[in-house]
């Protein structure tokens, strides 16, 4: 299995170091995913999503050092909430920087979750820099919760498919919680 992560980590880092956009496997469903400071790449996926680039989209991190790159303040309750959270949980915070502008909301905040997954981990410990994820769908289409379920234009429009847990059903997306500098705290999906 290792030979195979290790395999799939170097395809899919060669892919996004040329600004390609990749399929992969997450903790939750599957992503569309590239250098989240690259915005042509993050155009490309707005474009295979038909998705309005005014529909920001979030990014995966790896840990503390990348988030403190994208974020200068960081609220106490964020590290709490990451802490006690049993399931996957995008935190959505204020005034990111060091990232392509068009994955920013229009409210300068941008969602993100810490990664324990060993993929997107070894991955974004490559990149060295944050991952973006979406689902794997067009826009206003349903989340496909396996790989199976994922549309041919989807898998023929990306430039690669991790050959990983192409078989596991995936449980739900992750919670949403949008945490803003001045301390205030709203779920935006459980």
């Amino acid at each position: 299995m290792n030979q195979d992560i290790n395999t799939e980590i170097h395809n899919a880092y060669e892919v996004i170091k040329e600004g390609g956009i990749i399929l992969y496997p997450t903790d939750t469903v599957w992503g569309i995913g590239c250098d989240a400071t690259n915005p042509e790449a993050v155009a490309k996926i707005y474009k295979l999503k038909q998705r309005a680039e005014t529909k920001s989209m979030i990014v995966l991190m790896n840990g503390e050092k990348m988030m403190y790159n994208v974020f200068k303040n960081i609220p106490e309750v964020a590290w709490q909430i990451l802490d006690l959270s049993e399931k996957p949980t995008t935190l959505i915070l204020d005034e990111p920087r060091n990232v392509a502008k068009n994955i920013i909301a229009e409210d300068n905040s941008l969602g993100v979750r810490l990664v324990k997954d060993p993929f997107c981990f070894k991955l974004l410990e490559r990149m060295k820099k944050p991952l973006v994820s979406t689902s794997a769908n067009i826009s206003g289409q349903p989340t496909p919760i396996a790989f199976k379920y994922i549309s041919p234009e989807i898998i023929k429009g990306v430039d690669y498919v991790v050959k990983l847990n192409q078989d596991k059903v995936a449980g739900k997306p992750s919670t949403i919680i949008k945490l803003t500098n001045d301390a205030q705290v709203k779920v935006i999906r459980k």
